[in-house]
């Protein structure tokens, strides 16, 4: 039978969603959780996409095998029972067997929040970038307003993506501020490598004034990561929600 969890996790100590052989990932220990509940039997989840070292998610979506003999309250206890205080299962359901938590995804909702205040936020500090200095979110909504629509990313993906197109489809890039945090909202069909985290640091260089909204506009058309702004830290992104 075919299992969906929806995944909570906080980012930092982690890797990064996916197994890796450099330290400890959120993939891996979820399933060296699994597979335990499953007597040993190994038993392998797979994600719908691969967060970065340092990134968290608020909804993150996997799936795996079992036998069916465990209640889906059961594995929703069971594995909260044992894992890390920074995973929790947040949802299990019974899923068809066609259900992939990657290629059946329609949408994803990314969020990446910026602290902006002159002083440093302790509570706040794992999950936001630190700015210290003035930003014009007006500016940089301006410049989003130019990525919205079906475009060439290109510019904005990392060196080493290994995606073989590049084309995507954004359906809304929001700024909003409250008092000193900014945060920035990004729903699209798919996303590139650091494609989120780029286009963040871009949009900054516009609310600082170092570039304007009409020359995002050019480095989206002209497809060159070198003209495209700074790639924004990780650990002020969160994948909010998976759509299906």
């Amino acid at each position: 039978m075919r299992y969906k969890l929806t995944v909570e996790y906080d980012g930092t100590d982690f890797v990064g969603w996916q197994r890796q052989s450099n330290g400890p990932s959120v993939q891996a220990t979820i399933e060296d959780a699994l597979t335990e509940m499953h007597g040993g039997l190994a038993t392998i989840i797979r994600g719908a996409g691969r967060t970065d070292a340092g990134v968290h998610a608020l909804g993150q979506v996997a799936h795996f095998e079992g036998a069916g003999n465990i209640p889906l309250h059961g594995y929703q206890r069971g594995l909260n029972a044992v894992l890390p205080r920074s995973i929790a299962i947040v949802g299990a359901e019974l899923v068809a067997d066609d259900f992939d938590a990657r290629f059946s995804a329609r949408g994803k909702l990314y969020r990446y929040s910026i602290w902006t205040a002159p002083t440093r936020a302790p509570m706040r500090d794992r999950y936001v970038w630190h700015l210290r200095r003035e930003i014009d979110v007006a500016r940089m909504q301006e410049a989003a307003n130019h990525l919205v629509g079906r475009h060439d990313f290109c510019a904005f993906r990392a060196s080493d993506c290994e995606r073989k197109t590049t084309t995507r489809t954004v359906t809304r890039l929001a700024v909003a501020r409250s008092s000193d945090l900014v945060t920035i909202e990004v729903e699209a069909d798919a996303f590139l490598k650091n494609m989120v985290r780029i286009l963040v640091g871009t949009l900054c260089e516009c609310g600082w004034g170092k570039r304007t909204p009409a020359d995002v506009q050019q480095v989206l058309a002209g497809g060159d990561r070198r003209r495209a702004g700074i790639t924004a830290p990780p650990q002020g992104l969160a994948l909010v929600r998976v759509d299906y």
